[in-house]
């Protein structure tokens, strides 16, 4: 029996997080969902966003479904997310962005960084250190080059002429690609930002340090309609999450108006990680399906709500497997 733990989380995460947990168990009736509760309004209530316990609960998982956290600006509140990838080891954040014209993955490094959580304040500053180690940018590396050798080539985005800590980064990734035989360019990541939107067919996988992808695989969101369609990955050496690259959005919550696309793709993702292509690309194939008939969320100028849209998915779905 496959376990997979749910995590709704905060704002639209309790929306389109059940609507991709019921296309899930469509697809795979055998899979076991178990839910974990974790985010800003378990804080609120109990003091806590995340323990042990919880932890344990995800360790315990085949894979995981995650929806969306609220991080508010208080000094009490620990990250969520930055809790759980450093306790999984979720290394590599995998975002692939595919659209008309558009097939581009970026694979960021997902544990260090600027979101090291090393930081502290001082009367008159506040300090966070950006690291960047040998192991990190190595290991990215060989994930990103394993994901480019299936396709075309690999774009390394940094700030080498700038930071010391990109120079090692570019040149972990050098020795890497050089390793697997992929090719492998370089790019400064302001002018990657400007020349991934102008020209998007010039780039196949790119990899890059924490916040740089961050940054860089939000804007390019642009290329394909925006955030409520993009999906993502956390992968470890033995734990995987899947989740929206969009935020908890608390001012659309509760309204039945989000997108719940990017965590349907993300359902399909984590299909994938499971080793059932074919599901995953059934689930792609009956989103395409709902879009080209004209069944649209506000964001994409329609007026199907979160709910709506997610039951003509699970029809779809189901047409496919009749």
């Amino acid at each position: 029996m496959v376990k997979v733990a749910v995590v709704e989380g905060d704002g639209i995460g309790r929306e389109v997080v059940p609507v991709a947990r019921d296309i899930l168990a469509a697809v795979r009736p055998d899979i076991e969902f178990f839910d974990v509760e974790v985010g800003y309004g378990r804080w609120e209530r109990t003091g806590s966003a995340c323990d042990e316990e919880t932890i344990a609960a995800l360790r315990s998982a085949d894979a995981i479904l995650f929806g969306a956290i609220t991080t508010p600006p208080d000094p009490g509140y620990r990250s969520v997310l930055m809790q759980i990838r450093r306790a999984l080891d979720l290394y590599a954040n995998v975002r692939p962005i595919r659209g008309e014209g558009v097939d581009v993955v970026i694979v960021r490094e997902n544990t260090e960084g600027l979101y090291s959580g090393i930081e502290w304040t001082e009367p008159d500053r506040a300090c966070t250190v950006r690291v960047v180690s040998r192991r990190g940018s190595e290991r990215i590396a060989r994930y990103a080059c394993t994901l480019a050798k299936s396709r075309r080539h690999l774009t390394v985005g940094n700030k080498a002429n700038v930071l010391k800590s990109d120079c090692l980064f570019v040149e972990a990734c050098t020795a890497e690609a050089a390793r697997a035989g992929v090719p492998c360019t370089f790019c400064y990541i302001d002018a990657l930002c400007l020349d991934l939107l102008m020209h998007p067919d010039r780039y196949d996988v790119i990899v890059t340090t924490n916040i740089f992808g961050d940054i860089l695989s939000d804007a390019a969101a642009y290329l394909v309609g925006g955030l409520g369609l993009l999906p993502s990955a956390n992968i470890g050496e033995g734990h995987a999450l899947f989740e929206p690259v969009h935020g908890s959005a608390p001012d659309i919550a509760d309204k039945n108006v989000a997108n719940p696309i990017a965590a349907i793709r993300s359902g399909a993702m984590l299909l994938s990680h499971l080793g059932d292509p074919a599901s995953a690309a059934a689930v792609e194939e009956a989103v395409d399906r709902v879009l080209r008939a004209g069944i649209r969320t506000p964001d994409l100028g329609g007026a199907a709500g979160t709910r709506e849209f997610g039951a003509a998915v699970l029809r779809e779905v189901g047409r496919g497997k009749a």
